[in-house]
């Protein structure tokens, strides 16, 4: 009895270790910066689930424009300032991150926007080539908390 009581605290121990990953190697409490994901990675776990797969839009419970062969995409500013800022019921994905917030709002980083804003820019039929950079989406205006 002992023994099983000892080997579910070690399990215990191994699946609460992995929810506090994120201040794993800083100060207890010091939130670890994420690694940041490819355009690529941030449409398809964030973006997709309103524009749709093929960046086709839908239409439904609210409106979620089409993304494929854009016009509006020919300027990378008005994209950024979209996921920024959000725009017609679309979420701000600018705010700051307040890492004592386990869950709420999604944060993308200036190089995950610009990451993204080139990804769909440069696919789903559109093909623009100028690209952006993390420096370019840091001087628009962001949200504030």
């Amino acid at each position: 009895m002992r023994i099983t009581l000892i080997a579910m605290a070690a399990a215990a121990g191994f699946a609460c270790g992995g929810a506090f990953a994120d201040t794993a190697g800083g100060a207890p409490g010091e939130a670890r910066a994420a690694p940041e994901r490819s355009g690529a990675e941030v449409y398809g776990h964030i973006c997709q689930g309103c524009h749709q797969p093929q960046a086709q839009g839908a239409a439904g419970a609210g409106r979620y424009p089409a993304l494929a062969g854009d016009r509006a995409l020919v300027s990378w500013e008005y994209v950024a300032v979209t996921v920024l800022l959000g725009r017609h019921g679309m979420p701000a994905f600018g705010k700051p991150a307040d890492p004592t917030f386990v869950f709420g709002e999604v944060h993308l980083s200036d190089a995950e926007i610009a990451a993204v804003v080139n990804f769909v820019r440069s696919h789903f039929g559109n093909q623009y080539q100028d690209r952006t950079t993390a420096d370019k989406v840091a001087a628009l205006p962001h949200p504030i908390n």
